[in-house]
Formats: structure tokens, C-alpha cells, sequence
């Protein structure tokens, strides 16, 4: 009797122990990765999501070809909302998160210390993961509020987007090329649905978006009012694209938006970014995960841009060095040299 107990209690003592070494085990094993997007009711957000949800694979899931995760065994990315684009920058270079997207102008004025970020210390542990999608710049009012061209700017009640975002930055691009300053306005600092509420509310006149269409928040507003996009073209539109390289002319086609027409405005591209600090394999099994065919799968009905999110054009229009994880990728599929 006494023999057995002692047997017993071995093996309960075994069975704590060998749970307690699987338990660190799969702690180990766990690998956390932050992607900041922007705000909820805009682009990124929801395309944070589904990349996080492609290159993801819990411990425990069920394999690739089983029907289960293929992304990167053993991480678990998370989509974060954020301020959009210098905010993810300054996040990134912080070490407060592992990657984020920003527009390319944005990114490559932090990494070279120029532009917008002239003066600054240049961010050259940023590097490049891939180039996503489009960005239009919306510059959205009510049909009837007189505003037909930026210059109608002056005088009225503007939000030019939060400080630390691309479309602050890119909205007083905009205005300079257009005669402008931030002080021929009255400036506000809103974001999304508060923005959109604010323009039906009469609390602004118009406002700046800068997002892939079509962007949720801007979808429920014209479905709820009568909006019109303000086109961004003429000399202000050839002065920002002559200046600034990142920018091309680009429409944002009818029907993006309830009872909107055809817009002529300028574009610039969505890219993902990290930090030359994060581990190279990591990197790369991320890389390779993003392009795998299950992640295609949920790009193609993930999101409305996910369609134009392809490895083909993953290194296209880029002005910060690729990561090392992810050149060594895009080498090896014949994407680069």
C-alpha cells in the first residue's frame, strides 16, 4: 500500500511537471506581433486585420493543409489602432510596436530626414516589409455647400485629420499648392465617423481623408447625406506631383460612393514597414506568409483593396530599404534580383 501511494504520488508529481515543462514549452513558442493601421472607420484598419489573421498561427491550430492556419508557426499578430501614418512610423522606431503602415511619402520623409521632416533625426532603422495599395485623398463636403475647388477652402471650418496621421500631412501639402496655409482655415482635428458626423452636423465645412476607397465611414455617410468629393486638380495637383514624386494623378471612380461622381484627385501608396531590429527569419516567414495562396484567399474577400494587394507589386514604388528577412523572400520567388 505504502508503495503504491508513493507510485502514485511520483506520477502525479511527473504528470505537474512534464505539464508544467509542455506549458513553457508553448509560452516559448509563442511569438507576439503588433501591426499599427490607423483609425477604425478608415482603410487600414480593416486590412491590418485580415494580414494579422493570414500570417497568424496560434500553438494548437490545425495545419495548413488540413484546412487550418498557414501562416507563421507560433505567432499570433494583432491589428492596432492607431493615429495612421507618422504615428506607426515614431511606434515603430520606438520599439512600442512591431510594424505598421504608412503612406510611402511619409515613410520615406522619416527615413532620409526630408520634406515634412526636414530637421529630424533620419529614421534609418526603418525598413520595408511590402507595398500594399493605393491611398486616394478625399476632400469630402456636402453637395450643396459652394466648396467646388480647394481654394473654396479659405474661410471655412476644415478638419485636416489628427496631428501624427498622413492625411494631416498630406492635407497641408495640398493647401500650400493651392495658395493655402493651415492659417486660412479654421483647422480641426478629426477622424472618421466624428468627422463625418461633424460635416452633417454643420460643425464643419469639409474635411480630409486620406484611404483606399471605398472607406467605410465615408460609405455610411452617403448613404445618410448628400456629399460630393472636391477634385484635387488643375496647377495645385501638377505643383504636388512635380514636387513631390510620390504622388500621381489618379480618379476616384463613380459609384465608390453613394450618388458620387467621378473624382480627378492624386494618390499615394499604402506600405508596410518595420524595424531593421526585428529578426530576420521572423521577417521572413511573415513575408512568406502574407503571399501564400491561403492568404490570397482572404485578401480577395477580406477587403475592397485586398484584390490590389499582390506580390507582384509588393516591392513597387518603394523608398525605403526592404528588411533583410523580406529581400531575402522576394529574391527567392524571382520577385527581385
Amino acid at each position: 500500500m505504502t508503495f503504491t501511494i508513493q507510485g502514485l504520488k511520483a506520477a502525479a508529481i511527473g504528470a505537474v511537471l512534464a505539464t508544467g515543462l509542455a506549458t513553457a514549452a508553448v509560452a516559448q513558442d509563442l511569438k507576439f506581433f503588433t501591426i499599427g493601421t490607423g483609425g477604425t472607420a478608415y482603410t487600414y484598419y480593416p486590412v491590418g486585420g485580415v494580414i494579422a489573421n493570414a500570417i497568424s498561427k496560434p500553438p494548437g491550430s490545425r495545419e495548413c493543409d488540413a484546412g487550418g492556419s498557414c501562416g507563421v508557426e507560433g505567432l499570433i499578430a494583432s491589428a492596432v489602432s492607431s493615429r495612421g501614418s507618422v504615428d506607426n512610423v515614431n511606434a515603430i522606431l520606438s520599439g512600442l510596436r512591431n510594424s505598421g503602415f504608412a503612406q510611402s511619402d511619409v515613410a520615406y520623409w522619416a527615413y532620409t530626414g526630408t520634406g515634412t521632416m526636414d530637421g529630424k533625426e533620419p529614421a534609418k532603422d526603418l525598413r520595408t516589409i511590402a507595398a500594399l495599395f493605393e491611398e486616394h485623398i478625399h476632400l469630402v463636403t456636402l453637395k450643396d455647400s459652394g466648396i467646388d475647388t480647394v481654394a473654396d477652402l479659405k474661410g471655412k471650418r476644415v478638419s485636416l485629420d489628427e496631428p501624427g496621421s498622413g492625411t494631416y500631412v498630406d492635407a497641408l501639402l495640398i493647401m500650400e499648392t493651392n495658395g493655402l496655409s493651415v492659417e486660412d482655415v479654421t483647422a480641426e482635428a478629426l477622424k472618421g465617423g466624428a468627422a463625418s458626423e461633424a460635416l452633417r452636423n454643420g460643425k464643419i465645412d469639409a474635411f480630409f481623408v486620406v484611404a483606399g476607397y471605398p472607406t467605410g465611414s465615408l460609405v455610411e455617410l452617403a448613404s445618410a447625406a448628400e456629399i460630393k468629393l472636391v477634385p484635387i486638380d488643375g496647377e495645385g495637383a501638377d505643383a504636388l506631383t512635380n514636387k513631390y514624386g510620390f504622388f500621381a494623378r489618379s480618379d476616384i471612380p463613380a459609384g465608390a460612393y453613394e450618388g458620387v461622381d467621378a473624382t480627378p484627385t492624386v494618390a499615394v501608396g499604402a506600405q508596410w514597414f518595420t524595424s531593421a531590429k526585428e529578426d530576420e527569419e521572423l521577417i521572413y516567414n511573415i513575408t512568406k506568409a502574407l503571399w501564400n495562396e491561403q492568404s490570397r484567399k482572404l485578401l480577395d474577400v477580406g477587403h475592397a483593396k485586398g484584390k490590389t494587394i499582390t506580390a507582384e507589386t509588393a516591392t513597387t514604388g518603394i523608398g525605403v530599404p526592404l528588411h533583410a528577412g523580406a529581400e531575402r523572400f522576394y529574391k527567392e520567388a524571382g520577385l527581385i534580383e
